[in-house]
């Protein structure tokens, strides 16, 4: 049986990137990892936007943890294969009381013989969030000092906490430290996590902890462990590895969980074993995460941060542990752990996995209430808004006739302005838009028409590129288009209509015209001009080729964002280099049609077309300044003013060492194999190459 984590930071955008494109399922990319126990951090989604087939796939039970308080972030999911293995108990969180709160599943909250622990097992008795509380408790003991209550450290969508029987396993998404801000929250987080695995093992359980938990366990696990040392060296620190430790805060919680390499678990606080590390004792940039932004996977300039940690007497049962770096599709890679069908116990007899974990053997249970096939837009309890869309599976063939024929007599309806079937209100009295212009498409077989009001006037002078094809009849405040007959339902043909004098026909617009009617239809032209020029507001509609009255409601050009006077006054300046650079290069066409135009000598020809030359030709990519190599061009994918910009980097990877910046790395710790800081935006070299530097 395989065990797999993966931080796929986002769970609807796998479906975009090879090999997860070519399956057709998300049931299809879940077999591909080929894992019974496969477990997600940092979905991305919400309940309200999952889709059954990511929710429910058919070959799975799935468990889903989503934050309360912000949509579309962290969050944590568990699939177990339906076929091999399935969980006895199912919860969300690491605390007891929080999950009486309505906002969190399943509703009706968990009772206790659903829960996985007794509730002393978990942190709530030991947590106090003030120095007073702890003074109160006569000097703390064992308890735990927060600086956040338990309901925001579980409000996330980080925990699910599943029951086999053999053992528990924990699903964790641990905060990062990206902010100082955070990291309070990031620590809190750490201790009643480590206290629900302790609770867990003081009942007698074996646990196995999943996931991404934002930390490194020791130098080995980060890709620039030797400048660390020597930053370490610099503060005074005799021992890298302290420096390491000592640097954050993170580090120094996930060395302290861990067993030590004697194993002894007495008389420190280790109580789990990194067992990819246990398999893997030497092995160097076994990283599980990476910047995709700077291209580090393809240098494997990462860290490792995703674990999978057992208690002691379950390291028997292992019988591989691996990162699988070939996988992508996320800025993490999986890692999984493979278990042994049998072993031999202390006692000499031979346990059998199926034997000892739920799900495993010919038995199968119903999942946990809190399995996603139980929520009610899938167990039937309600129906999804796509129901309400959906055809009639009853539709008998006389309906279908009907359905047809109206449709054909719906079909008659002459166009108007390029819209079929349908008829357009307009306002009857009042110039001005109205708040909104209904479009609404009425079968004649049923006999009902909405009320429409007849065009003014003035309107249909506005909108002279309207034929007037429909008549209405004003009949008291209710109105019906009349419906021409066709050849099908009148033996009679409709007389041809003569053109008023003046008109043309359709036709004429698709051909060229010969002199004389040009000179006729010059002459209708300027009397209507005439006739136009007695209505200064309709005729400058026309002009614009807008109605009248849309002209009141159109919006005034808008030119600058609503953002601070920083960002207006960068845009601004932007804009100004914009139409300089736009100003250059129409004096150059200018010059050049000028040059062309005159035909005075071949010279000045051959300069022309040397000229627009350079002017069409691609930008040539700078060379960077360290390595005079060609640097590589990016765009800027980031919201704000430079939005869309190109500009050009060093085009060496990045590696431990390379060139961040003075501001960030000191010089004597660049190592000049790897990227330089070498920058320039597009729009300078373009200008360069044009003025010839």
């Amino acid at each position: 049986m395989r065990i797999l984590t993966w931080n796929i930071n986002g769970i609807r955008t796998i479906p975009q990137y090879h090999p997860w494109n070519s399956l057709k399922t998300h049931n299809d990319i879940l077999d591909y990892l080929q894992a019974d126990i496969i477990n997600f951090q940092e979905v991305k989604a919400s309940r309200s936007i999952l889709t059954k087939p990511i929710a429910v796939p058919p070959s799975y039970d799935s468990f889903f943890s989503f934050p309360t308080v912000k949509a579309g972030y962290s969050g944590v999911a568990t699939y177990t294969r339906s076929s091999a293995v399935g969980p006895l108990k199912a919860e969300e969180g690491l605390s007891f009381a929080n999950r009486s709160s309505a906002q969190l599943k399943p509703t009706p909250p968990l009772d206790p013989l659903e829960r996985v622990s007794k509730e002393e097992a978990y942190p709530d008795s030991r947590v106090v969030v003030s120095n007073e509380e702890v003074e109160a408790r006569n000097g703390g003991g064992d308890v735990l000092l927060l600086r956040n209550d338990l309901k925001s450290l579980d409000t996330e969508g980080r925990v699910l906490t599943l029951d086999f029987g053999m053992f528990v396993l924990i699903n964790v998404y641990c905060p990062n430290d990206g902010s100082e801000e955070r990291l309070p929250f990031k620590m809190d987080f750490h201790h009643i996590l480590e206290a629900r695995i302790r609770g867990l093992i003081a009942e007698g359980r074996e646990v196995i902890l999943v996931g991404d938990l934002n930390a490194c366990a020791a130098l080995i696990d980060h890709c620039e462990g030797n400048i660390i040392i020597k930053r370490g060296l610099a503060e005074g620190y005799m021992n890298g590895e302290e420096w390491f430790l000592a640097e954050r805060d993170g580090r120094r919680w996930l060395k302290d969980l861990l067993v030590t390499e004697s194993g002894d678990i007495g008389k420190g606080r280790g109580c789990l074993v990194d067992i990819v590390r246990k398999y893997h004792p030497e092995r160097k940039g076994m990283y599980t995460c990476w910047n995709t932004k700077i291209s580090a996977r393809d240098s494997n300039y990462g860290t490792r941060i995703d674990y999978i940690l057992t208690t002691p007497n379950l390291a028997p049962w292992i019988k591989d542990a691996d990162i699988q770096p070939h996988i992508k599709g996320s800025d993490h890679c999986p890692v999984y752990i493979d278990l042994h069908d049998e072993i031999i116990g202390r006692d000499g007899d031979t346990l059998k996995l199926k034997d000892i974990l739920s799900g495993a053997g010919d038995t199968k249970n119903e999942p946990p209430r809190l399995a996603a096939k139980f929520w009610d837009e899938y167990s039937g309890k309600q129906k999804l808004l796509s129901s309400f869309f959906g055809g009639k599976k009853g539709t008998t063939t006389g309906q279908a006739s009907q359905l047809t024929a109206a449709t054909s007599i719906v079909s008659t309806i002459p166009t108007i302005h390029g819209v079929d079937q349908s008829e357009v209100e307009l306002p009857h009295s009042s110039p001005s838009l109205p708040s909104s212009l209904s479009v609404s498409m009425t079968p004649a077989a049923t006999g009902y028409s909405p009320e429409k009001r007849p065009l003014s006037p003035e309107t249909a002078a506005s909108t002279g590129s309207i034929a007037p094809t429909k008549k209405y009849k004003d009949e008291r405040g209710s109105s019906q288009a009349r419906v021409p007959p066709t050849s099908s339902t009148s033996g009679t043909k409709k007389p041809i209509k003569k053109l008023k004098p003046g008109q043309s026909k359709l036709s004429t617009f698709f051909t060229q015209p010969t002199s004389s009617s040009s000179c006729g239809n010059n002459k209708t032209v300027k009397g209507k001009e005439k006739e136009k020029r007695g209505n200064s507001t309709h005729s400058d509609a026309s002009q614009a080729g807008v109605p009248a009255f849309l002209q009141s409601e159109l919006p005034p050009p808008t030119d600058l964002d609503c953002g601070d006077v920083q960002d207006i006054e960068i845009d601004m300046q932007q804009r100004l280099d914009v139409q300089l650079d736009s100003e250059a290069d129409y004096r150059l066409a200018l010059e050049l049609s000028s040059s062309q135009s005159s035909f005075s000598s071949s010279q000045k020809q051959k300069e022309a077309g040397e000229a627009w030359k350079s002017l069409m030709a691609p930008i040539q990519a700078p060379l960077c300044i360290v390595h005079n190599e060609p640097a590589k061009e990016f765009t800027v994918n980031k919201p704000g003013v430079n939005k869309g910009k190109k500009f050009f980097v060093c085009s060496r990877p990045v590696g431990p060492g390379y060139d961040k910046g003075r501001a960030e790395r000191l010089r004597e710790d660049v190592d000049p194999q790897f990227r330089c800081n070498f920058f320039k935006w597009s729009s300078d070299v373009r200008r360069e190459m044009r003025n010839g530097g």
